[in-house]
């Protein structure tokens, strides 16, 4: 130490400046801890068309298992969509209810299978104008026969089963298939109205009278039984930490977003929505309202 002065006081300076940075980095660490084991709301968002349910049912499931999201945001900007996936996110987040507390948010469309989903939470939240109702369920069907006649081509079927090519816009659809047709979406019908019943605590007879197609905005459906309370996403969440026990200021979290170059051209939700609509043979009951049908 005598004989290198210089090399002992760059040594101690190391040392002390070392020990400083690791008391940084720890009270840096603490504090990082200390945020990501705050309580937080989860917020999970369903946009544009619904064509599939599991992207959903994936990130509820990791908001169920996260224990720092006490409660989950379900924001819904949606006219609808096919009727299983529709149905498997209300379900599931009936499910997910029993560990935590679930508030659905209304956006600016929240209509026909965009309500269904609503269905599932503990409490359903809607702007004043917001655009929701249009319970029912349609399915559409093309005929291009005489078209084909007149451009001289000509299409045959092979099948086993008698309603296998129901809907097949080459031939039109007999009386006995339009009457297979219709059961088939009354019967998909009435799955919408006892639900709705039964999660809105509203008599059939009452939820079928609202179930005619109509739209509602948010304030009418509040009115209607419809919907529990009005406000917008910032609204849902406060109320769904308060509907946990969180105390203080309420934050929220959201999914990591995954990339791929059609995701950030159409968004997320929509690159599913698109694949799927394009992968369908034949038109499918669905849930949507009228500017979309």
């Amino acid at each position: 130490m005598k004989k290198h002065p210089l090399l002992s006081a760059f040594l101690i300076t190391i040392l002390v400046v070392s020990f400083f940075v690791g008391l940084t980095i720890l009270a840096f660490a603490l504090a990082s801890s200390g945020r990501l084991a705050k309580e937080k709301v989860g917020v999970l968002e369903i946009k544009g068309l619904i064509a599939e349910s599991q992207s959903f049912l994936k990130q509820l499931e990791k908001y169920q298992k996260d224990s720092r999201v006490k409660a989950i945001v379900v924001r819904v900007n949606s006219p609808g969509g096919a009727v299983g996936p529709s149905q498997e996110m209300m379900r599931e987040m009936e499910k997910v209810r029993k560990d935590k507390k679930i508030v659905a948010s209304m956006g600016t469309l929240a209509a026909s299978g965009g309500y269904y989903v609503c269905l599932g939470a503990d409490l359903i939240m809607a702007s004043p104008g917001t655009a929701t109702g249009s319970i029912g369920v349609i399915v559409k069907f093309s005929n291009v026969e005489q078209l084909t006649k007149k451009l001289g081509l000509d299409f045959f079927t092979l099948k086993a089963g008698r309603y296998k090519d129901v809907g097949s816009p080459f031939r039109r659809m007999t009386p006995e298939e339009r009457a297979y047709m219709q059961r088939l979406i009354d019967n998909i019908y009435e799955q919408f109205i006892q639900d709705i019943s039964r999660t809105r605590k509203l008599t059939v007879a009452k939820v079928r009278s609202l179930a005619q197609g109509q739209i509602y905005t948010g304030a009418q459906a509040m009115d209607l039984g419809l919907v529990d309370e009005l406000g917008n996403l910032s609204d849902a969440i406060e109320r769904a930490g308060r509907m946990a026990g969180i105390t203080g200021k309420v934050e929220a979290v959201y999914p990591e977003k995954e990339k791929s170059l059609l995701r950030l051209l159409l968004g997320s939700d929509q690159e599913e929505s698109l694949a799927r609509l394009m992968s369908l043979p034949y038109p499918e009951p669905a849930f949507l309202p009228p500017w979309f049908q």
